[in-house]
């Protein structure tokens, strides 16, 4: 009779009566109440209040019953805590029973109970059974000790049971071995810190030992713990390959997984050249192979495993590329991993193979799989150069079918082929231009527009096909609006005289209609470029594009090694490290393949500059710019830090829109390039606030800002200029300028609130620049800003933040925050704020140092109108931190000398020629970083004038 009987009950007072039996004499009886009451667990119903009754059963010589009572035990010791105790006796007696069995049994169960009460209790039981006389209960115990580490570790390293552990590596019975292997391991996984699996050359022979002797899961635990030892060198690497090549036939996938882990681990440590290398690659294909004759799931997990030892050593399957050839019966998950994998296996020797296969599976019925094998062609195209033709005549014959999705990713790879070999292929265009209308997805009509765009030179009506796309403009997907407007764009710089109407709708499409930030900012950079210089723009849209990588999807090779060490785990079906999907507190173990011993180069690092190079050497102190737009930080959005300043530039920096006051107030005024079509800028309303910065202020207004008086003290002081209007910044007006005085350079600020409400919150953040200048604290308005009220406040600033090479090389990009909004705003800062006090060379130094820098780096101008003489000169520029070194007298002209240096440690030398009577001076700069001379000029211009 079955056990249907004891899920069917539908008596009232079932409690009750299940507690009557449970109490009878008889054991036939005891035994049927026990069962119900499993029985009424198993479907959810609590029977916890009969706890004392079924333990009272544990008294007992019956194996099943005792069963039956441990699983109730497991299952509500929790619950119960105080009720479990009275189990712990029966347990401890359990423990000498003289049947292993139940011996095993009890310490099993012991394991189970997670209640901290009872813990203490168990050690006894424990310690004897990891002693014990049967193999079976040792090896029971073993993982009971990683159980109860588990609930407290601290109990177990106390009552030595970690030692035990370790003793039980060397036990005689392969099984203990194997389970004493796994539940160190667990504890070591737990705790990454604790050096547990103390593996040394003569435990892991005892481990290999055991290896051929136990059970099939035994053995993996073991491989797996091998697998975590570093060999000492490359024969003991060898050696322990040769002993475990023998698990490569075993009949379990898990112990031919774990096998290969550890060859494709200490392989690394073996030389290429050695016979053995090349045998060992050999036994690594047919298990690999064998692997896919299995059913689905494990082919899957098999062909996972597999893509990343071939990405890591292609050569082991290099001839095994008929068995990655799709069956019509296989799952798509299995078709589509295979498909990767003969890509990956591609070469000049294949490809005719390949090829032909791919064409057929080209015209399968199932869509995903078509589409993923025209793909595959076009990869094999960029993979191997010999068979591109041969790829695109078939990518062709595939266009020619006119089935819709079989075009589209064709024209998506045509586009990537083109991009590895320019002016090969173009000859298909018009192929593809005929299959325009068909294109339905975001991805090809992308792909398409990017051809036409691309060789807008080539296609006779390229206008009339951009402008077919323009029509349906903001249906479009994201990726597709993109494209069409930087292949417009490029149409236009190709053809500006046919195609200016079409770029300037498609210009005001993007930056007045569209609500996308990504698609409006691309538009006004492309405005702005085009508007204010149309060579740089040809410069940056046609640029040369770098050839495409063969392969774009490959593995990064420090995650691969790392994935290449988790081999037959749920990591290398992910191609995740477990870090990125283990949660909770287990610490996660980054793995690593051990190092080559074959080569011994050291790797040294880079030899530094010597420390006391002459000045004038360091040439790299303005670097140039790493990236276009410059490192966009995160702003600080809350409340002002108050407190003393900060002695480094680490001030929290803002979001700088480097395209909105940055860009607008650089080039609002400029000309247009010569021969440039006639562009109007983006109109005010268009501008988003973020973009919104003085447009009329172009660079000589900014400049022209540093006429004013000096002060008594320190270098030349330009009065205050506006440099965010009201208008532009929701009612906050900032005026400013710079001063340097005795040595410490400040940038004193006046905010005006000319709102209705009150501001407060105020941040401030400079986007990186030529000399690194940063707030060296945070900008401190103490009190809230009330409308109409002005604040007058000196920022300290130092040159220690980040640097990039600016244009012009003294703009400063600044954002400011308060409780409205963020406001960007770009001013030119004077160079002279940057002249140091300690910048007057020694005579002999001067004269070196003029002879050692080349003539080309002399840069000549003209001071005009400056009716000084050649002692008020002196004075004047002495002041600002410029020196006189030596005077002379030729010819009736004075000559004065001069060196200044600036923050950055660049050296500037000048002759400067005054001609009494005459308010003209000639001035000749030399300098190792010739860019500096302009402005030094201009700094020259201006203290000597004001």
């Amino acid at each position: 009779m079955t056990d249907s009987k004891y899920f069917t009950t539908t008596k009232k007072g079932e409690i009750f009566e299940l507690k009557a039996e449970l109490n009878s004499d008889k054991k036939e009886k005891k035994k049927e109440a026990v069962k119900k009451v499993i029985a009424s667990m198993t479907v959810g119903k609590d029977v916890s209040a009969l706890f004392p009754d079924v333990v009272n059963c544990m008294q007992t010589d019956n194996l099943e019953l005792k069963k039956l009572v441990y699983l109730y035990l497991m299952n509500y010791a929790k619950s119960q805590p105080d009720m479990a105790i009275m189990a712990v006796n029966t347990f401890v007696k359990d423990c000498e029973d003289p049947n292993p069995l139940i011996r095993a049994l009890a310490v099993r169960t012991m394991g189970c109970i997670r209640v901290d009460k009872i813990t203490e209790y168990l050690c006894e039981p424990l310690r004897k059974c990891l002693k014990d006389e049967d193999p079976y209960v040792r090896k029971t115990a073993a993982v009971c000790v990683a159980k109860l580490h588990d609930i407290n570790a601290q109990l177990v390293e106390d009552q030595g049971f970690l030692d035990t552990l370790k003793d039980l590596i060397s036990d005689s019975n392969p099984m203990v071995v194997a389970n004493a292997v796994a539940a160190l391991s667990e504890i070591a996984e737990s705790h990454p810190s604790s050096n547990l699996l103390d593996l040394n050359p003569q435990s892991i022979n005892k481990l290999l030992t055991a290896l051929n002797e136990c059970t099939e899961w035994g053995q993996i635990f073991i491989l797996d713990c091998l697998a975590n030892y570093t060999p000492k060198d490359d024969r003991e690497a060898q050696s322990i390959c040769e002993r475990v090549t023998p698990r490569l036939s075993h009949a379990n996938s898990a112990v031919v997984l774990s096998a290969v882990k550890v060859l494709m681990k200490f392989m690394e440590m073996l030389s290429k050249d050695l016979d053995y290398y090349g045998t060992l690659l050999k036994k690594l294909a047919p298990p690999l192979v064998t692997l896919l004759s299995a059913e689905p799931e494990l082919q899957y997990v098999a062909l996972r495993n597999i893509n990343l030892i071939v990405q890591k050593r292609p050569e082991v399957l290099k001839h095994e590329m008929k068995v990655f050839f799709v069956k019509y019966n296989d799952p798509i998950y299995v078709k589509l991993e295979k498909l990767d994998i003969m890509i990956r296996l591609a070469s000049q020797a294949n490809i005719a193979q390949v090829l032909a296969e791919l064409k057929e599976y080209a015209t399968e019925v199932d869509v995903d799989f078509v589409r993923k094998a025209v793909r595959a062609i076009g990869r094999c195209a960029i993979k191997v150069e010999q068979s591109a033709e041969r790829c695109v005549s078939t990518l062709l014959d595939l266009i020619q079918t006119k089935v819709n999705y079989v075009v589209q990713e064709a024209i998506v790879v045509i586009k990537d082929i083109f991009r590895k070999y320019p002016n090969k292929y173009e000859s298909v265009i018009a192929t593809l231009c005929e299959n325009l209308d068909s294109l339905d997805e975001p991805e090809a009509r992308a792909a398409m527009i990017w051809i036409v765009g691309e060789y807008a030179e080539r296609i006779d009506n390229a206008d009339e096909l951009l402008e077919s796309f323009l029509e349906g403009f903001h249906d479009e997907s994201t990726q597709v609006q993109l494209q069409l407007l930087t292949a417009i764009v490029k149409l236009f710089l190709k053809k500006p005289t046919e195609t200016q109407e079409l770029v300037q709708q498609v210009l005001s499409l993007a930056t007045q209609d569209s609500d996308n930030p990504d698609l409006r900012d691309r538009g006004y950079i492309y405005w702005r470029l085009l508007s204010t210089d149309p060579v740089a723009a040809k410069e940056v849209v046609l640029a040369e594009k770098p050839l495409i990588s063969e392969e774009t999807d490959l593995i990064e090779p420090t995650l691969l090694d790392e994935l290449i060490c988790y081999i037959g785990t749920l990591a290398s079906v992910y191609h995740k490290p477990p870090s990125a999907f283990v949660e909770g507190g287990r610490g996660v173990v980054h793995k690593s393949l051990p190092p080559r011993t074959a080569s011994s180069e050291s790797t040294e690092s880079p030899e530094t500059a010597p420390a006391g190079a002459p000045p004038g050497e360091q040439l790299d102190t303005v670097p140039t710019q790493g990236d276009l737009l410059g490192d966009l930080l995160n702003l600080d959005l809350g409340p002002p830090v108050s407190g003393p300043p900060l002695a480094t530039s680490a001030v929290q920096m803002g979001a700088v829109d480097l395209l909105g006051g940055g860009l607008d107030s650089l080039m609002g005024d400029e000309p247009e390039g010569i021969g440039a079509p006639s562009f109007v800028a983006p109109p005010a309303a268009a501008v988003p606030a973020n973009l919104g910065a003085p447009m009329g202020s172009g660079l000589s207004d900014l400049f022209d800002l540093t006429s004013g008086v000096g002060t008594l003290s320190g270098s030349y002081v330009a009065p205050k200029a506006v440099w965010l209007p009201a208008m532009k910044a929701k009612g906050l007006e900032i005026s400013g300028t710079f001063t340097r005085q005795a040595g410490s350079i400040s940038m004193d600020l006046q905010l005006t609130n000319k709102a209705l409400q009150v501001m407060t919150d105020f941040a401030i953040q400079f986007n990186r620049n030529s000399f690194g200048l940063a707030p060296a604290a945070p900008l401190q308005v103490h009190a809230p800003l009330s409308p109409t009220q002005t604040v007058e406040i000196s920022l300290p600033l130092s040159t220690a933040g980040s640097v990039m090479k600016t244009e012009p090389l003294n703009s400063l990009q600044v954002a400011v925050k308060n409780n409205i909004d963020v406001f960007y705003f770009s001013t030119l800062y004077p160079l002279h704020i940057l002249f140091v006090e300690d910048g007057k060379m020694d005579r002999q130094v001067f004269l070196a140092t003029w002879k050692d820098i080349p003539n080309e780096n002399e840069a000549q101008f003209q001071i005009r109108d400056c009716p000084l003489n050649a002692e008020a000169v002196s004075s004047r520029l002495q002041s600002s931190s410029i020196f006189t070194v030596a005077r002379r007298n030729v010819e009736g002209q004075d000559m004065l000398y001069q060196s200044l240096k600036l923050t950055n440690g660049i050296w500037v030398l000048a002759e400067l020629r005054i001609q009494p009577g005459n308010p003209s001076f000639t001035l000749s700069l030399k300098c190792r970083a010739p860019e500096v001379s302009q402005h030094v000029y201009q700094a020259y211009e201006t203290i000597l004038k004001n």
